[in-house]
């Protein structure tokens, strides 16, 4: 009787026991895990932003399918190193001063106190892990600056051939494309993955913050045989291109890629590279892709699938004979669009928003999405109401800045430019999505130039210690191009003058 009394008083305890601890796990879900995934150079070449009618990206195209795509994504600045410190700093460059591949933003005096995204995480639980590249070049790759608990392989180029595939004017030892014979997994970045892959078969006790970075389809742009295949030569479309497209853009323009290692489009032609060089990119392109693919593959195993936010980008877009250049350096979209996917717990399947977006904002978007305050001074604006809904409306341009005082302001239906000497662009997207035709002469374009040209920022002069690309044009005018001065009657560097076809290659 008396057990029997027991357990009749144990059962209703023990379900309201039950329910106020499912209450309470419903309350207090654990925080998200965070992969993310950063790409170099990659421009909108991927499948679910149709930059490129041929590419074939099944399992990037696929995280899009899970989560929200930004299909009017853009970096803060078209090179490396002040991209990625602006992405994982939350500042923008003319607030940093940080424009060009030097120096490591912890080098400068009042910059080194800057918590970054990963430093971030890491003071509010999660457990940081880095692999390949994340940060600009091995910036940020040691114990000292704690940028991350845990290191993984650093980026590499892998195997290459005996002697360069290609002879650019340059010579530049990374100015290179083509196939060769080599493996796959020999490669860096397969390498990279293979690390990932470890970590997220391991078991965690604290939420984790895993980084991988992929070098390709940055220069050289190897790829082997298996990945060329998909793009047969005489079957692949160029990048459209108009002649004379620059003849109606300011010189000032040039002066952003002045001199580069990156070959211009009239090198391509006269040495029949042109098609080698984009059939490689495209190469390169899937390769990463498929690596992708072993990440997420490896997500989708481990028992952090269903708490694990993926967010994947690119550092910068990259020209391939658009506007007579190759490489980034511009403020067209063509180098500042880049791809921009959310996917995992509170965000919409299946989303693609059309608003303008920063990489600025992967920072204060991850900090939302977990739970966690902004930190005072990130300038960025979260995504989250965005991957709930991708309709609704943003409520300021994408701001890409290169050098001193060169903006673009890109809004959901204009592209406008304003470069250091005061000259400008603007560009109809809806109608000239190739920005072949500058509107920003025509007296009826003024109410929307002065609205963009609002959004201009107020840049600081360079860092000390600032060097490689790195472009001043001094109050009498004088423009300095790494550390020289360019005379304004000076021809511009690698132009043959010989005349190119006026029709366009492909639409």
């Amino acid at each position: 009787m008396m057990d029997g009394a027991i357990r009749g008083i144990c059962r209703p305890v023990l379900g309201v026991l039950a329910v106020v601890v499912g209450h309470a796990a419903a309350a207090d879900p654990p925080p998200p895990c965070i992969l993310m995934i950063a790409i170099d150079d990659q421009n909108d070449w991927i499948g679910c932003l149709n930059g490129h009618p041929q590419v074939q990206t099944p399992h990037i195209d696929r995280l899009a399918e899970r989560g929200t795509v930004f299909l009017n994504a853009h970096c803060q600045a078209p090179l490396c190193n002040p991209s990625r410190t602006s992405l994982l700093t939350g500042r923008r460059p003319d607030t940093t001063g940080i424009y060009g591949l030097a120096p490591w933003f912890r080098d400068v005096a009042e910059l080194q106190d800057l918590v970054t995204l990963p430093q971030y995480l890491r003071r509010s639980g999660w457990k940081t892990f880095s692999a390949g590249k994340v940060y600009h070049g091995r910036y940020g790759r040691s114990d000292g600056t704690r940028e991350f608990d845990v290191w993984g392989p650093p980026s590499a180029v892998g195997p290459r051939p005996p002697q360069p595939l290609v002879r650019t004017p340059s010579r530049h030892p990374l100015v290179d494309w083509g196939c060769f014979p080599h493996r796959d997994a020999d490669k860096g970045d397969y390498r990279v993955a293979s690390w990932a892959v470890e970590r997220l078969a391991e078991s965690h006790e604290k939420p984790f913050f895993l980084a991988v970075g992929f070098f390709l389809p940055h220069v050289p742009c190897y790829a082997t045989q298996r990945w060329f295949e998909l793009y047969p030569e005489n079957e692949l479309l160029l990048p459209p291109y108009l002649s004379g497209d620059r003849q109606d853009t300011p010189r000032f323009s040039w002066y952003l890629h002045w001199k580069l290692p990156e070959p211009r489009l009239d090198f391509l032609q006269q040495a029949g590279q042109w098609k080698n060089l984009v059939r490689s990119y495209l190469a390169c392109t899937s390769f990463v892709d498929s690596q992708v693919g072993r990440i997420l593959d490896a997500l989708d195993r481990s028992p952090y699938a269903d708490r694990t936010i993926v967010v994947l980008w690119s550092d910068h877009g990259w020209h391939l004979g658009e506007k007579r250049i190759t490489g980034k350096n511009s403020l067209w979209d063509r180098s500042t669009r880049v791809p921009l996917i959310f996917a995992g717990p509170g965000i919409a399947a299946g989303g693609r928003c059309r608003e303008p977006a920063e990489l600025l904002d992967i920072y204060p978007t991850l900090a939302d999405l977990c739970g966690l305050p902004v930190p005072d001074g990130v300038e960025g604006l979260s995504l989250k109401p965005q991957l709930a809904d991708a309709t609704i409306p943003r409520k300021r341009p994408a701001i890409t800045t290169h050098n001193h005082d060169n903006h673009g302001v890109r809004s959901r239906d204009w592209r406008y430019i304003r470069y250091a000497d005061g000259t400008e662009e603007l560009y109809d997207m809806r109608q000239d999505p190739h920005e072949w035709h500058n509107l920003a002469g025509d007296p009826q374009y003024a109410p929307i130039v002065a609205e963009h040209r609002s959004w201009v920022p107020d840049s600081r002069p360079p860092v000390p210690g600032s060097a490689h690309r790195i472009l001043v044009r001094k109050p009498d005018g004088t423009v300095i191009w790494e550390g020289d001065n360019v005379p304004a009657d000076a021809p511009i560097p690698e132009l043959t003058g010989l005349p190119l076809s006026s029709e366009h290659t492909a639409d």
